[in-house]
C-alpha cells in the first residue's frame, strides 16, 4: 500500500497500487526518463512505433533547445520523422485553435493512418497542443521536455485557449516523459523561474484543497499531499541554487512539477497542483490575450499569484476550518522564497495593472468550478473587503 512513496521517479511508469485513501491508483505512463543524457532514451521509448510514421512538432525556440538533436536521434535510428515547426519569431506559442488545427492538419494527409506517435519538443504549448490532439485522434505521444517551467508533462489535462477563455480539456497522459537535465538546465533562465514559481503555488493549492474537503465534503489522497510535499521540500531546499543553474537543484525542480503530475494522474483531477493561485493565473492570462498580448508565462503569474492567496487565508483566519489556515505559510514566507528562487514576487513585478489585479480578486474564483477560499470569502460577505485589502497594500 502506498508503494510509489518509496519508488524514485523514473521507476514510477506503469505503477499500480491499492492506497490508503481506499482507491486502486494506476499510473499509466509507460516511460519516465529524467536526468543527465536522458533525450538519448528517445529512439528506445518510441520503437514499438518504429514501422509508421511519427510526426514531431516544436517550435522555433524548441527545435534550437532539443528539437534538432531529437530528431537527429530518431532519424539516425531509422525512424520516419514528419517535422512541423511552428515560427512565431520573438511571440509566444499560444496553445489556441490555429495551433491545434495544424496539427491535426498535419496529421490528415494522405495517408493519415499511417502516424503511429506523436513526439512533442518543447514545454507548455507544444505538451498541451500535442497531448490534446493526440488523445482525440487515440495516437499515443512523447513529450521531449525543454524547460522546467510547468507540472503538465505528467498530466492528462491539456489547458487550451478558445474563444478567448482558458480551458482544461481532458486529454490523456504521455506515453513516456523525457526530461533531460542538461537540456532543462539551460533553459531561458525567466522558464526556470516560471517552474519554480509554479511550484510554490502548491503551497496554497494544498491548503484550498483542505478547505474544500472540510466544508464542502471533497474527496482527498493524503498519499497524493505527501508524494506533493516531499517533491516540495527537496526543491525548496535548493531554491537558492536556481538562478546559478545548478544541476541538482534544477533537477529536484523537474521532480518537484514531475511528481505534482503524478499526483494529478494517480486521483484523475488536478486538486493537488491546483488551487486560487490558479485561477487567478487563469484570469490574468485571458485579460492579455483578449487585449492582443503576449501572455505572461504561466508559472511567474502563478508563484506570484501564491502569497496573494495566502492573505485571503491570514484575513480569514478567525473563520477557517480547524487545521486549514495552519497548512498555509504566511504571505511574508512565500516572498521570501520566490525571492530566493529569482522569480518576481508582486504583482507590479510581472506588470499587472490595479485594475486588472482588483477584477482578479474579485472574479476570479468563477474562472472555474473549484471551490477555493476566495469562493469562501465570497460566501461569507468578505470578498470585496479582503480584496481592497489587498489591492492597497500592493500599490498604495
Amino acid at each position: 500500500m502506498n508503494e510509489i512513496l518509496n519508488l524514485p521517479i523514473n521507476d514510477m511508469a506503469r505503477t499500480e497500487f491499492d492506497c490508503s485513501c481506499g482507491k486502486h491508483h494506476n499510473f499509466s505512463i509507460h516511460d519516465v526518463a529524467i536526468g543527465s543524457g536522458a533525450i538519448e532514451k528517445l529512439p528506445e521509448i518510441a520503437a514499438p512505433f518504429k514501422e509508421g510514421q511519427i510526426l514531431m512538432v516544436y517550435d522555433n525556440n524548441t527545435y534550437a533547445a532539443a528539437g534538432k538533436k531529437a530528431h537527429q536521434l530518431m532519424a539516425d535510428a531509422g525512424f520516419n520523422v514528419k517535422e512541423l515547426l511552428f515560427d512565431r519569431g520573438d511571440d509566444v506559442l499560444v496553445p489556441d485553435e490555429s495551433v491545434v488545427g495544424r496539427i491535426l492538419q498535419e496529421l490528415s494527409g494522405p495517408t493519415p493512418e499511417d502516424t503511429r506517435l506523436i513526439v512533442g519538443v518543447g514545454s507548455g504549448s507544444i505538451n498541451d497542443s500535442c497531448k490534446y490532439v493526440s488523445f482525440h485522434c487515440h495516437l499515443p505521444y512523447i513529450i521531449v521536455g525543454t524547460a522546467p517551467s510547468m507540472d503538465g508533462y505528467v498530466s492528462d489535462g491539456a489547458p487550451l485557449m478558445a474563444a478567448g477563455r482558458k480551458i482544461s480539456y481532458p486529454a490523456h497522459l504521455a506515453y513516456g516523459v523525457i526530461g533531460d537535465t542538461d537540456i532543462m538546465k539551460d533553459a531561458p533562465q525567466e522558464l526556470i523561474a516560471a517552474g519554480f514559481g509554479d511550484v510554490v503555488g502548491k503551497i496554497t493549492a494544498i491548503a484550498d484543497w483542505d478547505l474544500a474537503v472540510k466544508v464542502k465534503g471533497d474527496y482527498r489522497c493524503d498519499t497524493c499531499v505527501e508524494l506533493v510535499n516531499r517533491a516540495l521540500e527537496k526543491c525548496f531546499a535548493k531554491a537558492d541554487l536556481l538562478p546559478k543553474r545548478d544541476e541538482e537543484a534544477i533537477k529536484y525542480l523537474i521532480e518537484a512539477l514531475t511528481l505534482t503530475g503524478v499526483a494529478m494522474a494517480l486521483i484523475k483531477i488536478s486538486r493537488p497542483a491546483s488551487g486560487a493561485e490558479h485561477m487567478l493565473s487563469h484570469f490574468w492570462e485571458m485579460d492579455y490575450i483578449a487585449r492582443g498580448l503576449n501572455p505572461i508565462h504561466h508559472g511567474l503569474q502563478v508563484g506570484v499569484a501564491t502569497p496573494v492567496i495566502a492573505r485571503f487565508f491570514e484575513e480569514l483566519a478567525d473563520i477557517l476550518p480547524e487545521g486549514t489556515g495552519a497548512l498555509c505559510p504566511s504571505h511574508e514566507e512565500i516572498e521570501k522564497l520566490l525571492a530566493s528562487g529569482g522569480a518576481p514576487v508582486t504583482p507590479k513585478d510581472i506588470g499587472l495593472s490595479r485594475e486588472l489585479f482588483r477584477a482578479s480578486l474579485i472574479g476570479g474564483y468563477k474562472v472555474r468550478p473549484r471551490y477555493s477560499v476566495m469562493e469562501f470569502a465570497a460566501e461569507h460577505g468578505r470578498l470585496e473587503t479582503i480584496a481592497d485589502k489587498i489591492t492597497a497594500e500592493y500599490y498604495d
